[in-house]
């Protein structure tokens, strides 16, 4: 099994810098990739950033440029790190982990950006 935890969220004012982290525990060689996701209130949900287990990384059309994700492998964590942020990233933020056949999620980080 493989369980999320996700930290780091937040008020924060526009323009400033937020970094949201995703510690995995469990069966984490079984993860394939992982990423964040957001939920605003009345919104679906849409990916912000994924990362594989190679490295390989995307970004939504609306963070790339202002948002980076990582991983500390040492540390079975996976970071988004946030800047330039916009009243319009506020939102639930979650973490996700899949492998071939699963998928999981934490319980979701609040972030919330004032102007």
């Amino acid at each position: 099994q493989v369980e999320l935890v996700e930290s780091g969220g937040g008020l924060v004012q526009a323009g400033g810098s937020l970094r949201l982290s995703c510690a995995a525990s469990g069966s984490i060689f079984s993860i394939n990739a992982m990423g964040w996701y957001r939920q605003a209130p009345g919104k679906q949900r849409e990916l912000v950033a994924g990362i594989t287990s190679g490295g390989s990384t995307n970004y939504a059309d609306s963070v790339k440029g202002r948002f980076t994700i990582s991983r500390d492998n040492a540390k079975n964590t996976v970071y988004l790190q946030m800047n330039s942020l916009k009243s319009e990233d506020t939102a639930v933020y979650q973490c996700n982990a899949h492998g071939g056949w699963w998928s999981v999620w934490g319980q979701g980080t609040q972030v919330t950006v004032s102007s």
